[in-house]
C-alpha cells in the first residue's frame, strides 16, 4: 500500500467518521447545540456585564471557554463512546480482520473529531464576534490555533484511553461524562476562576488538562495581555497527558467485546 492509497484512505476514513457523528443526532446535539445554547443564556442573562477581575464582558470570557468545551466533548466524548460502541457491535473485529491499518482507523477518528471540534470553535466564536461583540486579536491568532490543536489531539489520545478501559459502550458514556463534565466546572468553563474561588477547586482542576486548555486558549483573547501568548507550560502539559494516555491506550486497547460484558 503506498503513499497515495494510504492518504486517500484517510480521507475516505475520516469522510466516514463524520458522516457516522451527524447521523447520531446526540451526539452533534452535546457537541454543536448544547455549548451554543449556553453562550446564547449566558449572554441574554448577562449581555455586556464586566467580570471586572480579568477585565473582560461576559461573552468575552464564554465564548472561548464554550468553544474549548465543545473541542473537547468533540473529541474526547465522541471518541470514547463511539469506538466502545462499535467493539460491543463487532464492528471493530470486523475492520481489524480487513486490510485496513489500524492506524488509518484510528486516524481516520482522530482526524474526523479534530475537523468536528474545529466546526465547533468557528461557530462559538462566529457567534461571540457578530451577535456579543467578543474580539479577537490578530497577534494572539497562532497561540489560539496552536492550542486549539495540542489541546484537541490531547483529548482525543484521552477519548482512545477511555474506550480501551471500558467494558462497554454504556460504561465509556458514563466514564465520559462522568468526568468531562465536573472537571468542566472546575476548569472555569461554566464560571470563570478568580481570586474568590476556593483554592482546592484551583487546585483539583490544575492536576487536570482541561484548565490548562481553557486558560491558554482564554490567554488568547484577553485584551489587557501582551505579546503573541504561547503558554509553553500549557502545551507542554497537555501534550504529556496526550502521549502517556496514547501509550496506555496502544497497550490496554482491544478490539473484541470483553467476554462476559
Amino acid at each position: 500500500m503506498n503513499g497515495l492509497s494510504q492518504s486517500g484512505l484517510l480521507v475516505q476514513q475520516i469522510g466516514y467518521q463524520n458522516k457516522m457523528f451527524y447521523r447520531t443526532p446526540i451526539s452533534a446535539f452535546f457537541t454543536l447545540v448544547f455549548p451554543l445554547m449556553l453562550l446564547v443564556l449566558f449572554g441574554a442573562l448577562f449581555g455586556s456585564e464586566r467580570i471586572n477581575e480579568l477585565g473582560v464582558t461576559v461573552a468575552q470570557y464564554f465564548a472561548p471557554a464554550l468553544a474549548v468545551f465543545s473541542a473537547a466533548s468533540a473529541t474526547y466524548t465522541n471518541i470514547s463512546v463511539g469506538t466502545a460502541f462499535q467493539r460491543d457491535m463487532g464492528i471493530l473485529k470486523r475492520i481489524k480482520g480487513s486490510p485496513l491499518p489500524p492506524w488509518l482507523f484510528f486516524a481516520g477518528k482522530v482526524g474526523s473529531a479534530t475537523i468536528v471540534a474545529a466546526v465547533a470553535m468557528l461557530i462559538m466564536m462566529s457567534v461571540g464576534v457578530l451577535a456579543y461583540g467578543v474580539t479577537i486579536f490578530p497577534r494572539t491568532l497562532p497561540a489560539a490555533i496552536l492550542t486549539f490543536l495540542v489541546g484537541a489531539a490531547c483529548f482525543a489520545c484521552m477519548g482512545l484511553l477511555v474506550a480501551a478501559v471500558s467494558p462497554t459502550g454504556n460504561a465509556a458514556t458514563a466514564i465520559a461524562n462522568a468526568t468531562l463534565l465536573p472537571l468542566a466546572f472546575l476548569s472555569g468553563l461554566f464560571f470563570p476562576t478568580t481570586s474568590e474561588t476556593p483554592q482546592w477547586l484551583v487546585t483539583v482542576g490544575d492536576i487536570f488538562p482541561l484548565k490548562h486548555f481553557n486558560d491558554a486558549f482564554q490567554a488568547t483573547f484577553l485584551p489587557n495581555t501582551t505579546g503573541a501568548q504561547f503558554d509553553w507550560f500549557a502545551l507542554g502539559y497537555m501534550a504529556l497527558w496526550g502521549v502517556v494516555s496514547l501509550l496506555l491506550a496502544l497497550r490496554l486497547f482491544t478490539w473484541e467485546p470483553r467476554s462476559g460484558d
